[in-house]
């Protein structure tokens, strides 16, 4: 599988995942918090044959990680959230979250067709300089890059979960939230 379409598939199902966990106003449940960190893992062990650790290829795997959680931190970051009067805690992600993932995911795809079809030799030239395995640790490098910033986005989540829970404090019969006693550990 080329790069390009390793990037699509992660990519793509990523920004899938995530529109789907959180476009609109939805409650903020496990599920909501852990599913797309788990469809991104794997996602990304079906797609990526080797994480290589050659040369500089861990260095890179860090950038991507750093580039990745500044990434997600930032899409996560139109995410707002709020205690329904079902004492339910929701968040809201409007067009500008659905906007900033599409245009981040948009933007790691396009550089994976570049790295095929418009610049593949300056990136041969780029990852023999820079001592790198090749395009196997670009593919796995921005794999990284797209579970990072799953997992910024879900420090976001239980971030705003747990400040309308402090602020908003127990619900009128005395909860912290809902009623779903299979989700305590979120809603207590």
């Amino acid at each position: 599988m080329g790069q390009f379409t390793t990037a699509v598939i992660i990519c793509g199902t990523v920004l899938v995942v995530i529109l789907a966990a959180d476009s609109g106003d939805r409650r903020i449940t496990a599920a909501r918090i852990a599913g797309p960190a788990v469809a991104a893992v794997a996602v990304i062990g079906a797609c990526v044959r080797s994480f290589p650790t050659a040369g500089n290829d861990p260095s890179l795997h860090l950038a991507a990680i750093g580039v990745g959680g500044i990434c997600g931190l930032v899409a996560a970051s139109p995410l707002s959230a709020h205690r329904d009067r079902a004492g339910d805690i929701r968040s809201t992600g409007g067009i500008g979250h659905v906007a900033v993932w599409v245009v981040l995911s948009g933007l790691q795809i396009l550089f994976a067709y570049g790295c095929e079809h418009w610049y593949g030799a300056r990136m041969t030239r780029f990852t023999a300089d820079y001592q790198l395995s090749g395009s196997e640790v670009l593919v796995s490098a921005l794999a990284v890059m797209s579970l990072s910033m799953v997992v910024a986005r879900t420090a976001v989540v239980v971030s705003r979960l747990r400040a309308v829970r402090a602020a908003t404090g127990p619900t009128a019969d005395g909860t912290e939230g809902g009623t779903d006693s299979s989700e305590t550990w979120v809603d207590r």
